[in-house]
């Protein structure tokens, strides 16, 4: 079982070249085997939640909270590290403001 917050290992399929590489995402959260996740990247120049080393990332890296996907629980290889409740709160808010 994975919960909102964790940053897991899984395969992501790329829409644009349905491409399957191996990336990390934070898992927002999981329904009957299926997992709903946003892409995490180590681009310093995209937008999102920032996650440093100290967070429990290899580099520092960004949560892309405009691209989230489903993936199978299967898909996921890893489980990495689980994010702060002050990321997390601040995952929500950016999230709430897009849901309204």
């Amino acid at each position: 079982m994975h919960n909102f917050g964790d940053v897991v290992l899984t395969e992501i399929q790329f829409p644009d070249t349905f491409e399957i590489k191996i990336r990390p995402a934070l898992v927002l959260f999981e329904d009957y085997g299926n997992i709903v996740v946003a892409g995490i990247t180590s681009n310093p120049k995209m937008q999102g939640i920032k996650l440093s080393k100290k967070d429990g990332a290899v580099k520092e890296s960004v949560v892309k909270l405009n691209y989230i996907f489903t993936i199978s629980e299967k898909m996921v290889k890893k489980f990495l590290f689980r994010i702060s409740s002050e990321k997390k709160k601040l995952v929500k808010e950016y999230l709430s403001t897009k849901l309204v």
